[in-house]
């Protein structure tokens, strides 16, 4: 039987209803602002020291 797990989505939205990944520092905006100005995970990890790389790609 196959199984499998959920995925973990390290997103949580703020009192002030800003969504947030890996935890309350980073402004979701922002990892998708730099993918679209053609950054790879890998260049935005160390920008961030709260996020991983896998959360990076999650995302």
């Amino acid at each position: 039987m196959l199984q499998t797990t959920p995925e973990y989505l390290p997103i949580q939205t703020s009192v002030d209803g800003v969504a947030r990944v890996g935890g309350p520092r980073v402004p979701l905006e922002t990892i998708i602002a730099a993918f679209s100005e053609g950054a790879t995970a890998e260049e935005i990890a160390p920008q961030y020291p709260t996020l991983n790389l896998a959360g990076i790609y999650t995302v």
